[in-house]
């Protein structure tokens, strides 16, 4: 609005013409305002419940209908996680192997467990573990190893509990990808006010290839998946909890509509945010687990404090940037940055403690030895001593060039281009499980293949999210974006370096809510027609389908099932996936 000079003189206000440009022009590509709402319904959505017209024709009463809907917000996603969880413990030992990597992160996780410190194996020490692992002796010699402890520590817990054998290392990660389901049930639920679209969320996570696969094998990039979902869902509970605050704190008129505050808006302080620190706990385990973690507290700090501004502007705050770096910005980086760094720290200690004296981890003695004089001999041993081992693993992860079949760009990955073979062997008929009628041998493929349906369909859900996030300003399409870039652009840095395909894993989440997000937009908003919201059902429920037939059809490939030659090569939709 304009002040200008009536014909009296007197002020009067006019909408100004320049307010009104730019939802003009954006609306040549789509952009609709939103539907006005009150404060308190902006700050805190309710969540949405089924259309009164199902339970109609289901033929089911008001008041059993709203006990069915109060069960379902955790009975649902406990369904779908225990669907997820009978397929990833269902033979979770075969193959009785050891598989890609696990040769370096089972033994690792049995010294760290036995040792505190990685320590150098033989050769020939796959073949003792399979033949007879209580018969192992452990190495005394430390090992270099370029990967943080945590995750090891977390395959240790199966191994500990279970043996040394595949059911023992594969337990911790099969536990976790169950759990991750159940988390974004749970989360999308959260994000998108509706238990419907949550449990679609994770009936598509518990039934996509990579993830199913990851949960599967002894890896350290599941574990690392589990601790960024976590986070991400403690930064949501936290958001909501903040503007609960807010609207609580905000003035209510005599028709019970809750108005904006510039004063309260702009100076309230939000009080204690124990989710922020747990979602910092998260964040630390993430980074203890792989390096790449710490894109994602960069990229996850930046998301909490954009939503404290946007908060703040709902509530009526006149300059919220303002207020968020007065009130809120010191706050957010103490609960995230240094929890995450302590934990980090803290992740560290059984090789802290171990001895300095040559006999402990890996560059333990470096500080009494070669580093030896120099500008920060202030600083405690064990310090030094684990920063230089730092700076040689960077050295490392940075340089890694040395060719791999299996290596893929990250332009490959949303498309499934060139997953990777974890196990392969050809038994002939008749063994190891394959048919004794067949004509020739059979195929045993473990293949970290995302689900394709669900991958391709995620592209457009991608896409989708760009236009709700850039046209429409929905907030949950940028969070989700968030999540899969933090998660996906840093290696489009390391081009030249080794990478593969299954560091997707730990966005695989996002997709899964992105396309959660999109076939809900399918289906129809509540109030849409009943033709509307049957065709859209319908076109979500093919696709859906498509997906669940798409992982029953490649689940030979995901557990290692035998099978004949020719059904393998029928699986090898793509040339690079050979």
């Amino acid at each position: 609005m304009t002040k200008t000079a009536s014909s009296t003189g007197a002020p009067t206000d006019r909408p100004d013409p320049t307010s009104q440009l730019w939802p003009q022009r954006l609306r040549r590509f789509g952009y609709t305002a939103r539907p006005r709402q009150g404060v308190r319904e902006r700050l805190v959505p309710p969540y949405t419940e089924p259309d009164p017209r199902l339970w109609r024709h289901l033929g089911i009463g008001e008041a059993t209908a709203g006990r069915l809907v109060a069960l379902s917000a955790w009975g649902g996603p406990l369904l779908v996680a225990l669907v997820a969880g009978v397929l990833r413990f269902w033979n979770l030992g075969s193959p009785k192997a050891v598989i890609f990597d696990e040769t370096y992160y089972a033994k690792d996780a049995w010294a760290l467990i036995h040792r505190g410190f990685e320590v150098s194996w033989p050769k020939n020490a796959d073949s003792s573990v399979l033949a007879d692992p209580s018969a192992v002796q452990i190495p005394t010699d430390a090992s270099y190893v370029v990967h943080p402890p945590v995750g090891k520590y977390v395959i240790g817990i199966g191994e500990w509990l279970f043996g040394f054998e595949p059911f023992g290392w594969r337990f911790m990660t099969a536990l976790l990808g169950t759990l991750s389901v159940l988390m974004l049930c749970r989360i999308g639920r959260r994000l998108f006010r509706s238990t419907f679209l949550g449990c679609l969320a994770g009936l598509l996570l518990a039934v996509d290839g990579l993830h199913f696969v990851m949960s599967r094998t002894a890896l350290l990039d599941l574990v690392l998946m589990f601790f960024v979902l976590a986070a991400f869902g403690c930064l949501l509970i936290d958001r909501d909890r903040a503007r609960a605050r807010l609207a609580a704190a905000l003035p209510v008129g005599a028709d019970g509509v809750t108005s904006p505050d510039s004063g309260i808006a702009g100076t309230l302080r939000l009080g204690g945010r124990p989710w922020r620190l747990a979602a910092g706990l998260c964040l630390g385990l993430a980074f203890a687990t792989k390096w790449n973690g710490l894109y994602i507290l960069a990229a996850f700090g930046l998301l909490t404090v954009a939503w404290d501004v946007g908060a703040r502007r709902v509530a009526g705050a006149r300059r919220p940037y303002a207020a968020v770096l007065r009130r809120d910005i010191l706050p957010a980086f103490v609960s995230t940055v240094p929890v995450a760094i302590a934990t980090y720290v803290a992740s560290w200690a059984a090789w802290i403690a171990s001895p300095a004296d040559g006999t402990g981890g890996y560059y333990r003695d470096w500080a009494a030895t070669a580093g030896q004089g120099g500008s920060f001999t202030w600083l405690p041993d064990w310090l030094r001593s684990l920063w230089h081992y730092e700076n040689k693993v960077y050295d490392f992860h940075v340089g890694l060039n040395s060719g791999h079949t299996y290596e893929s760009n990250p332009w490959s990955w949303l498309v499934a281009g060139r997953p990777v073979s974890y196990f392969y062997e050809s038994p002939a008929p008749g063994k190891d499980g394959c048919p004794a009628d067949t004509v020739d041998k059979c195929a045993r493929e473990v293949l970290a293949l995302g689900t394709p349906a669900l991958w391709w369909a995620a592209c457009f859900a991608v896409a989708y999210c760009l236009w709700r996030w850039g046209l429409r300003r929905d907030w949950r399409a940028g969070a989700l974006l968030c999540g899969v870039a933090a998660g996906y652009l840093p290696w489009f840095a390391y081009q030249e370096r080794t990478i593969f395909v299954f560091y997707a894993v730990v966005f695989v989440p996002f997709l899964c809510l992105a396309l959660a997000m999109f076939l809900g937009a399918l289906i129809g908003p509540p109030g849409s027609s009943e033709r509307r919201r049957m065709a859209g059902a319908a076109t979500a429920g093919v696709i859906v389908l498509l997906v669940l037939w798409n992982f029953i059809y490649f689940w030979p490939l995901y557990t290692g099932e035998p099978i004949p030659v020719d059904q393998w090569q029928q699986r090898m939709w793509l040339d690079t996936w050979v």
